[in-house]
């Protein structure tokens, strides 16, 4: 038996294996067993970054190439770390600017992991060079990034997979079959999403110099050039509106996504928002700590609600879903799913997957989310399932473009003070040249921000 059927065999006997089986069928099973490997880049060689690389290499033959971050010593761990986990043994090429990088033309997927404020220009910059794309969430900081990274999906004819995983986490995909699927819930009025974390990092640290091996002006890239107060890769970055749109467009995007993929919908009539900093008024942080957003669809409102303080309404779903139907009512987080019907019927519970006896590795890695392993596994193989097959994957670009804007818009509303609509075939907010001109943010100095008529 050669080597290919014997990983084959491996792949097979795990739980994500069985999921793929199901979802492409043994012919595009087979298509991930080939003998040339995927030639891989990674920019942004922070936790995700990493995490996302780690599970590819765990499902498919790829050769991690090239790695870029503006951050030295990070830089210098991811590709020591990478050659420890991939098969060749090979540590992969080091870049501190992602245009070197992609220069080479030589990759086939580029796995973007970046601070949310340079997604756009390095998804677009990727596939103009010719690679593929695997992006994390959300697509964009403001809403016409967002119609210039879809222009440039289908003026290169690349695919995109946008990294709410969600949609491949099995224990979800196993409540949208046997519950919403099914019509246990019957017709669904009203929709509940939440993050309860305390996760909005505040504080007062002071100006210091940049660190030599850490290149500032590179890391802020477009974005406003804030004075220096500390390395921002953990959690320090996404409390600034500056690079982001807080914990809206971080958790809001994932849950609304969800909902959008469960019940099949497209854009919101009506997006409102209110919130603010209530509660945490100290430190430096300008993203909000209380905030409550609708997005409107036919006789359906799907209601988002976060603080970053307090308790949870219901401890059980701190960071979730609840979809609530005339029979029942569903609810979903990264790790479990409950079914409760309101009169007949049995309720269904649905429980998180782990393979940590699949993928030992997995139990020693710096900052796994174990939860979400299994899912970002799956979500990678249907993203290469994509490739091969010139389909769209589960999350493709447009579906992550529509949850992404759709959060982005509610930070707009709130900062407007009134509801908007939003028109994607004029780009415009209709009636309201205030909130239009908020579809772009400036850039920085020399960087040109995409258009969508310009690509």
């Amino acid at each position: 038996m050669n080597s290919i059927n014997i990983n084959r065999r491996r792949f097979l006997q795990t739980a994500s294996a069985s999921l793929a089986l199901s979802t492409f069928g043994p012919q595009g099973l087979e298509l991930l067993f080939r003998d040339k490997p995927w030639r891989v880049g990674l920019i942004g060689s922070g936790w995700y970054g990493k995490n996302d690389v780690f599970r590819l290499i765990q499902v498919a033959p790829v050769e991690v190439i090239s790695v870029c971050d503006p951050d030295q010593r990070m830089l210098q761990e991811a590709a020591s770390l990478i050659s420890q986990r991939q098969k060749s043994g090979n540590t992969p090429r080091t870049y501190t600017d992602y245009r070197e990088m992609l220069a080479e033309k030589d990759l086939d997927i580029v796995l973007i992991g970046s601070p949310d404020h340079w997604h756009a220009l390095q998804a677009i910059e990727a596939m103009k060079t010719g690679a593929h794309v695997y992006l994390q969430k959300p697509i964009s900081v403001d809403v016409l990034e967002g119609e210039a990274i879809v222009a440039a999906t289908k003026k290169y004819n690349k695919v995109v997979q946008v990294g709410t995983q969600r949609k491949s986490t099995p224990h979800l995909i196993d409540a949208k079959k046997q519950v919403v699927d099914a019509g246990l819930l019957g017709k669904i009025s009203h929709v509940e999403m939440c993050c309860y974390f305390h996760m909005r990092a505040n504080g007062n640290p002071p100006v210091e110099p940049v660190p030599d091996f850490f290149d500032y002006e590179m890391w802020t890239g477009p974005a406003p050039m804030r004075p220096y107060d500390g390395l921002p890769h953990t959690r320090w970055w996404r409390t600034f509106m500056e690079y982001g749109n807080g914990i809206v467009g971080d958790m809001c995007v994932h849950m609304l996504d969800t909902v959008r993929w469960m019940l099949d919908l497209g854009w919101p009539q009506r997006i409102s928002s209110q919130g603010g900093i209530y509660v945490q008024k100290g430190g430096k942080s300008t993203i909000s700590d209380t905030q409550s957003a609708v997005f409107e669809y036919p006789e359906l409102n799907c209601v988002w609600q976060h603080r970053s303080w307090g308790a949870p309404t219901d401890p059980e779903y701190p960071w979730a879903f609840k979809l609530f139907g005339e029979h029942g009512t569903l609810a979903g987080s990264t790790m479990q799913a409950d079914f409760t019907p309101y009169k007949e019927g049995d309720a269904i519970h649905f429980d998180v997957l782990y393979e940590k006896e699949k993928y030992p590795e997995d139990v020693t890695e710096d900052r796994i989310e174990l939860n979400a392993a299994p899912a970002t596994r799956l979500h990678m193989l249907d993203f290469l399932n994509a490739i091969e097959n010139n389909s769209k994957p589960v999350a493709d670009i447009m579906d992550g473009h529509i949850s992404t804007a759709s959060c982005i818009l509610a930070n707009t509303s709130m900062a407007v003070g009134r509801p908007l609509v939003y028109d994607p075939q004029k780009m415009i907010v209709v009636d309201d040249s205030e909130a239009t001109a908020l579809l772009q943010r400036p850039y920085r100095d020399p960087w040109n921000h995409p258009m969508p008529d310009k690509i």
